[in-house]
């Protein structure tokens, strides 16, 4: 987890050795300062943490040394741009992530372990942001391969398939049910926190590749059958998403009017329906959409003497558009209460945004169970009677005499959300969601691919992630190319190979003639270096973490509204950081498993054994070299490494 706000604010000290822990313990250790043991600098690129904890696979660290200056662009390209297509290279929607991602990402990072970890969707948000300002597009699709993929649902799992499967040059088409594209990014994530006009750009560069037909308002099982779509298409993506909310499993829930789940309040109120909301509401999660939903209700407000096309929950149930701005102008603030089964520091939803909703006027009640929805003789929720709760094994217990009821005129819950697979109904795995293979294949059903919230509901970036693999699996479907095999870190590396390629420093073509004996000299092989990052993350305790000092984050301003100025109040919350504070911020990563060009290695190299490389052969992973025929096996280099890049090898 990310270190506290009170250890961050104290300069950390970190040494690799306890006092009195300066003499080797073992005999066999001190065969690393013998010139005898042939061990010499090996150059080992391994995933940082960010990376692996990464669900859309994005090339964190290798987007944050382009930002920073460290990694140059081919020539002709401007930073900002290769800083873009690096990180569009996994994920399609740099602006949109950068705002709303959890950034597990962050939790992972080793910096952690100093003070503070690297704002990585800070830089993101300006990478996207940037590049949409600049008019940024992707690379032209190759040459047509022939092959037609049907994707039902236009999401981020859908809209990220069709961006991936254009680049291997397949025609798409989308099948999407709503009136837009966008999924959750779209109907379950206000606009203050998502740019409805950069939600629109992001798509928009992904349609501009062509051949990617857009089937709005149409539904695969009503309007179209799946016979058709096997029929007419060479596979299928299914990419629905989870558009139904959980109701509480409580007495008094069914059938009750003013008794709606998350997404459908988050739904009309992003479809513009819903103007107004309820007196008190009452909300029941704990998670991310329960943040969204109350956060809704404090801006929205109420009105005094609603009739009954006005009631949030006809707006929601029947889609009548009974809000107009008249009626949200004379709105008054609403009472809203949170109920969360978990203590605040166990809630899933992230800290600050907790936090914001406690300073917008939502009062938080963690550790509370729901028990029964209390109704009136006309049948609609007056309150809900709750009781605080012990949780063991995951399932809570009500502690006796602590039951009350919490006034209500409306109740959201927004424990989950399922599958709607009505006319899919051979589909369903049984949990009202669809299986799924690690290749995003669907079991049992050939030429079916299945990525996002249908297979497990998740994150944004999770459902991106997805789509990127099947994407590869629909490609080797396809193209009859075999089932392509995954590597163990599976995500978008750095390739020493096509850097050197891209800086004119490809290895010439092997020849078997000659002395084959090393490759220290050979222009054919690049020597002394290791590739381990499909295989293995780097942990902290492999850095030198004493090279590094601290280094206060680059917070993004937010425009958080206080409880009196909450309603109405409709304005992008996140402000994106400048291109100066996005730089430094990148700064602050650390390039673990990768050279970051630090000097260390040569400058405490006793036997000048370690030197740069010329000029002419310089490229990202490849800044120093070894002379084999000074170097004595004393794993300096190694200890002072801050990055873990160097371990100790067999030399010549």
């Amino acid at each position: 987890m990310a270190t506290s706000s009170d250890e961050m604010k104290t300069r950390p000290s970190w040494r690799r050795f306890e006092d009195g822990n300066q003499v080797w313990e073992k005999l066999t250790d001190q065969i690393f300062n013998q010139d005898r043991s042939h061990k010499c600098p090996t150059y080992v690129h391994k995933t940082p943490p960010c990376q692996g904890s990464c669900p859309s696979g994005e090339d964190i660290r290798g987007w944050l040394q382009i930002v920073r200056g460290m990694e140059q662009p081919p020539a002709g390209m401007d930073w900002h741009e290769y800083a873009f297509r690096r990180a569009t290279d996994a994920n399609p929607f740099p602006s949109m992530m950068g705002r709303v991602c959890p950034a597990p990402c962050q939790d992972g990072c080793n910096r952690n372990q100093l003070e503070d970890f690297v704002g990585i969707n800070a830089v993101e948000q300006f990478i996207g942001d940037h590049a949409i300002a600049k008019g940024y597009g992707f690379d032209p699709a190759p040459a047509d391969t022939g092959k037609r993929i049907a994707i039902v649902g236009g999401g981020p799992a859908g809209l990220s398939a069709a961006y991936h499967l254009r680049r291997r040059g397949h025609a798409c088409t989308i099948f999407e049910s709503n009136e837009g594209l966008g999924g959750m990014f779209r109907f379950g994530i206000p606009g203050y926190r998502v740019p409805r006009d950069k939600l629109d750009a992001e798509i928009q560069r992904i349609l501009d590749l062509g051949q990617i037909e857009v089937r709005l308002k149409t539904r695969v099982g009503r309007d179209v059958t799946v016979e058709q779509l096997e029929a007419d298409y060479d596979a299928i993506l299914w990419s629905i998403g989870c558009q139904s909310g959980r109701g509480l499993p409580v007495p008094g829930w069914n059938d009750t009017p003013n008794c709606v789940s998350g997404v459908a309040f988050l739904k009309a109120y992003n479809e513009g329906r819903m103007k107004v909301t309820a007196s008190k509401v009452v909300c029941v999660g704990g998670g991310d959409t329960s943040i969204d939903v109350v956060s809704v209700a404090r801006r929205l407000g109420h009105i005094t003497k609603p009739g009954k096309r006005d009631l949030p929950e006809t707006v929601i149930h029947d889609g009548y558009v009974a809000h107009d701005a008249v009626t949200a102008a004379v709105a008054k603030g609403a009472q809203v209460t949170l109920t969360s089964l978990f203590t605040r520091d166990r809630m899933t939803a992230s800290e600050h945004e907790v936090h914001d909703a406690t300073r917008e006027g939502v009062t938080i009640l963690d550790g509370v169970m729901p028990l029964e929805v209390i109704k009136d003789d006309t049948g609609r929720a007056t309150g809900l009677k709750v009781a605080d709760c012990t949780l063991t094994d995951g399932r809570p217990t009500p502690v006796e005499g602590t039951e009350r009821v919490l006034p209500a005129d409306l109740i959201v819950s927004a424990i989950g959300q399922g599958g709607d697979l009505s006319g899919l109904e051979s589909f369903d795995n049984g949990r009202g969601l669809m299986s799924a293979d690690p290749f995003q294949q669907m079991p049992g059903r050939p030429g079916h691919f299945v990525a996002g919230d249908i297979v497990r509901p998740h994150l944004l970036t999770t459902a991106i992630g997805q789509s990127w693999i099947a994407a590869e699996s629909i490609d080797a479907y396809v193209m009859q190319a075999g089932e392509p095999r995954r590597p163990r870190i599976d995500v978008h590396h750095f390739n020493l190979l096509t850097k050197l390629n891209e800086s004119g420093l490809a290895p010439v073509t092997f020849s078997a003639s000659g002395d084959l004996r090393g490759t220290a000299s050979a222009s054919y092989a690049v020597h002394n270096y290791e590739d381990r990052s499909g295989a293995e993350i780097i942990p902290h305790d492999e850095l030198f973490l004493g090279h590094f000092n601290f280094v206060p984050r680059h917070l993004r301003r937010e425009e958080t509204p206080s409880a009196d100025d909450v309603l109405g109040h409709f304005q992008e919350r996140v402000i994106g950081l400048t291109e100066e504070e996005a730089i430094s911020e990148a700064k602050r990563c650390m390039s673990c498993g990768i050279c970051f060009e630090c000097d260390n290695c040569v400058i405490y190299c006793p036997q000048d054994a370690v030197f740069r490389v010329d000029k002419k052969t310089y490229t990202t992973g490849r800044y120093v070299e070894t002379d084999y025929a000074r170097c004595i096996g004393c794993h300096i280099c190694a200890d002072v490494c801050p990055t873990g890049y160097i371990k100790m090898g067999l030399g010549e």
